[in-house]
């Protein structure tokens, strides 16, 4: 080797090393007093072992007439956004499978903002993911927009960058996951609310504008705490899961992944004969269906999200027998199980992100059907409750729809993909009942003139008992699957082996 060759990689090492959190101390430590971690340590912990591959490491802020480069190269290194393409889960999936990219906003650079470089650098590995079809993880806190650099000569307004077009075009094509931690506003914002799937920690704050863009725009004075916390994006459902802190969001980011990635070879399920006990004898207790879930998923597969919002439907991710499938299912501790305008939405959305990357689907089913009355109408109930329809009529993967216990009215049907003729396979479990309305609100609507015939209030209670049990023995379950309404009556313990079943024929990968 010449010496200039060892002169060049030395000068190469040293300006590369300037990148790294050992010659970074001030920032690094700065990161760590906020009990923060740094976006190199992020990475690290993300990607498998010498896995990762950057581009664009080189990279400082387009702002060399106004500061000093060596001062550009350690203070703005990569221009604040580490980009590159490496393995994720390699211990569960082949070489191939666990490829990804991953884009790392760096706060510590110029407060995470967006520069002329940072932009070249996200639309090169965006167009390289679509190109690749390889699933990206971003982590986006960041100030938004830069305005600082000068050495950019040739634009008025910089409106003409791509990223934002590049980031959205990979929608439908390669899952996205957005992870944050602390202030993420404007256009980090905008990167956060197009991802496929968002995490976010406590110590979240993400808004469309930061402190300084509402007070300039003369809508007050804010603290950036006072916008966007997560206490209101977990309820408004902008935040599908709220992680404890970032090591924690990014070990959801790894499980949410893996579901995109193919099937574990080692699995475990528990006794499925708990699940005869779950349902209480009497018909109008709640029961925690998130225990009827974790039973009949792989132990520890349930990944839940958007759970503060949308509550009376439960969206997420399970795996059977070691492959990945999508769950909704009615919470009846939440408004009953009754289908509302923001459950309907966020079942929509999942429905149809599962569909658009060919994920199998469960419909675990116990719905009065969808809320109704004038304050539902108020939360745009008739747009907003059809888009599950949308979302069912649209389905190419294979759904199953269990039913638990109630199925009724267009809430049932919007829960089974439209009709309950739509899943490739639907069943109930013996405390099924089913028909066009509640039975109590069928009663009372069906034989008004009867009840209102009768003075004596409890004479009338006796025969309003005696017609919804008559009703009850007509649209009960064995009734229903002996109408060929449904396709059948199982006992709750088979149900794991029904889905395992009926998703192997359906070519489940």
């Amino acid at each position: 080797m010449t010496a200039e060759i060892t002169s060049g990689l030395e000068a190469l090492r040293e300006r590369l090393d300037k990148t790294l959190d050992v010659h970074r101390d001030e920032a690094k430590m700065a990161r760590h007093r906020k009990s923060y971690r740094t976006a190199r340590e992020n990475l690290h912990d993300l990607v498998d072992d010498a896995s990762f591959l950057e581009y664009g490491q080189l990279a400082v802020a387009a702002q060399r007439n106004r500061r000093d480069y060596e001062d550009l190269q350690v203070n703005t290194a990569a221009d604040g956004i580490i980009t590159g393409t490496c393995t994720i889960n390699a211990q569960h999936f082949s070489s191939t499978a666990s490829q990804a990219v991953v884009i790392i906003n760096d706060y510590s650079v110029l407060a995470g903002t967006q520069g002329f470089f940072h932009h070249k650098k996200l639309d090169r590995i965006c167009e390289l993911a679509g190109e690749l079809k390889l699933p990206i993880v971003m982590y986006t806190e960041g100030g938004g927009g830069r305005p600082g650099d000068t050495d950019v000569t040739t634009q008025i307004a910089g409106l003409d960058i791509k990223s934002f077009t590049s980031w959205a075009a990979l929608s439908g094509k390669v899952p996205r996951i957005a992870v944050n931690n602390g202030y993420c506003f404007a256009g980090n914002a905008a990167l956060f609310g197009c991802a496929d799937f968002t995490i976010a920690t406590r110590t979240s704050w993400i808004g469309m504008a930061g402190p300084a863009m509402i007070e300039g725009g003369g809508l007050g004075s804010f603290a950036p705490t006072e916008i966007g916390p997560i206490e209101v994006q977990e309820k408004n459902g902008v935040v599908d899961i709220v992680a404890e802190d970032e090591a924690h969001a990014t070990a959801l980011a790894q499980q949410l992944l893996a579901y995109f990635q193919g099937s574990f070879s080692d699995w475990s399920s528990v006794d499925q004969t708990l699940l005869r006990e779950v349902i209480p004898q009497d018909r109008k207790w709640a029961y925690p269906v998130r225990e009827v879930i974790k039973t009949i998923a792989d132990e520890a597969s349930f990944l839940e999200l958007r759970r503060g919002f949308g509550r009376s439907i439960i969206t997420g991710f399970i795996r059977l027998e070691g492959r990945a499938v999508g769950l909704i299912a009615n919470d009846c501790q939440q408004l009953g199980g009754a289908v509302d305008s923001s459950s309907a939405e966020k079942a929509a959305r999942f429905l149809q992100l599962c569909n658009t990357f060919g994920m199998p689907l469960i419909s675990l089913t116990d719905t009065p059907g969808f809320m109704v009355g004038p304050d539902s109408e108020r939360d745009a109930a008739v747009r907003r409750m059809s888009t599950l329809f949308l979302a069912g009529a649209s389905l190419t993967v294979p759904l199953v729809a269990i039913i638990l216990r109630r199925g009724y009215g267009l809430g049932a049907m919007a829960m089974t993909g439209g009709s309950f003729a739509n899943p490739v396979y639907t069943a109930s479990w013996p405390t099924g009942e089913f028909g066009g309305m509640g039975l109590e609100g069928a009663v009372r609507l069906g034989f008004k003139k009867e009840l209102e015939a009768i003075e004596e209030p409890a004479e009338r209670e006796v025969l309003f008992k005696k017609l919804v049990a008559r009703m009850y023995e007509a649209g009960k379950a064995t009734e229903a699957a002996a109408h060929l309404e449904i396709d059948a009556v199982i006992d709750p313990a088979e149900t794991r082996a029904v889905l395992v079943s009926v998703f192997g024929r359906s070519c489940l990968n």
